[in-house]
């Protein structure tokens, strides 16, 4: 999480959406980095609100806004499940080697859930809304925004990718994922919708 005082925003970090890459080149340009501990780095709309909100914000003036990046639902799964089958984690109970895809978002739906399948979710983290919300399939639109409010952007290169893996998701997993995670699919589709609109 990137805190741009000066500027009058904050940029969470939604996990994977390439915000580790966006952290590592804007660090420098902002007022405050909270990269560790992980409970921080990655905290939520209402977590912000609620405990880092007032000791960033000053009584008086505008509260900071806040920045985020959201990805399409089954490829940010897709992100979770290649992450957590990387050689580093083989023999750990978060460890997704030896799963398909369809295994992993089976896990996903199961309540409780495996330790390999705790991922969370985006519109969980999001709750409480942001002002501004932009797609991760559009970099150049974040970017844009953040050359505006900051002027020239550093290189960012791309960090933390995940291993390659095979995606394919059955036509009745997707469907039940689309049903039992409403409130991910609807957060995304309203930005696609923001997109189409005059």
């Amino acid at each position: 999480m990137l805190i741009f005082w000066k500027h009058r925003f904050v940029l969470l970090a939604v996990p994977k959406t390439g915000t580790t890459a966006l952290e590592d080149a804007l660090a420098p340009l902002s007022d405050a980095a909270i990269v560790n501990p992980p409970g921080l780095k990655h905290c939520g709309v209402a977590k912000y609100r609620r405990e880092l909100a007032p000791f960033f914000e000053q009584k008086g003036r505008r509260p900071l806004e806040l920045v985020a990046v959201m990805r399409e639902p089954v490829d940010w799964l897709g992100s979770w499940f290649r992450y957590r089958s990387r050689p580093q984690l083989d023999g750990q109970q978060n460890s997704t080697k030896g799963l398909t895809f369809d295994e992993f978002v089976e896990a996903y739906l199961q309540d409780p859930q495996p330790d390999f399948a705790k991922v969370g979710s985006q519109a969980r983290f999001l709750q409480g809304g942001v002002t501004h919300l932009f797609r991760h399939d559009r970099p150049a639109d974040l970017t844009a925004f953040l050359s505006d409010r900051l002027g020239p952007l550093p290189d960012i290169p791309r960090m933390n990718v995940s291993p390659p893996g095979d995606l394919g998701l059955s036509a009745r997993l997707h469907a039940r994922l689309r049903e039992e995670n409403a409130e991910d699919f609807a957060l995304w589709d309203s930005l696609q919708n923001a997109d189409d609109a005059p």
